[in-house]
């Protein structure tokens, strides 16, 4: 029980110390140096893509107007597009920057029938219907599972990985800290 006691207690200094003194800041530098230092542990395990997608009632007025919107560069139709679907849309996504799993957007929008791969190296705009809805889905850029992933959809991982490791390092200088310091003032003993 004792030893248990003891146990918690370390680990509660450590686990205070870290957060008083962990650096917890990384910089752009940092990350991009990682990811090009380990590059070949980055492999995509799945299709991600960076899309729009729109999904509205079969009912909903002026749907006829998304087909225009969903595809285009104007700044103008992408606000309008925005603000319809606001309105209107069942869900949607128009963020195309941001990294998306394929299969997470293929629960979105009925793409269970197709080969994702295929899909994706032929269609830039699909556009379904079922009983209810109609689905819009515009295809900015891709990139196919066991090629290497893009800095940008690993940087949070990255980030999390530099900290852990910045952890683990700030744990080993506290205990080689302790140790010479016991050392020092004849203050352990040897079991």
């Amino acid at each position: 029980m004792d030893e248990y006691r003891a146990n918690l207690l370390v680990y509660r200094y450590e686990t205070e110390l870290v957060h008083q003194k962990l650096d917890t800041a990384v910089n752009v530098q940092d990350i991009e140096a990682y990811y090009t230092a380990h590059e070949q542990n980055f492999m995509l395990k799945d299709n991600i893509v960076k899309v729009t997608y729109v999904k509205i009632n079969k009912k909903t007025p002026n749907a006829d107007k998304v087909r225009k919107w969903y595809t285009s560069k104007d700044a103008k139709d992408q606000d309008n597009l925005r603000k319809y679907c606001i309105q209107f849309a069942d869900n949607f996504f128009l963020d195309d920057n941001t990294w998306l799993l394929l299969d997470d957007v293929m629960k979105e929008i009925p793409l269970r029938d197709y080969n994702p791969e295929l899909l994706l190296k032929t269609s830039k705009q699909i556009e379904l219907s079922d009983t209810l809805f109609n689905y819009y889905l515009n295809i900015k850029e891709f990139k196919i599972k066991n090629n290497p992933s893009p800095l940008s959809f690993e940087k949070e991982n990255i980030r999390q990985i530099i900290i852990n490791k910045r952890k683990l390092s700030l744990m080993e200088e506290m205990k080689q800290s302790i140790f010479s310091q016991a050392k020092e003032n004849n203050n352990f003993e040897v079991y």
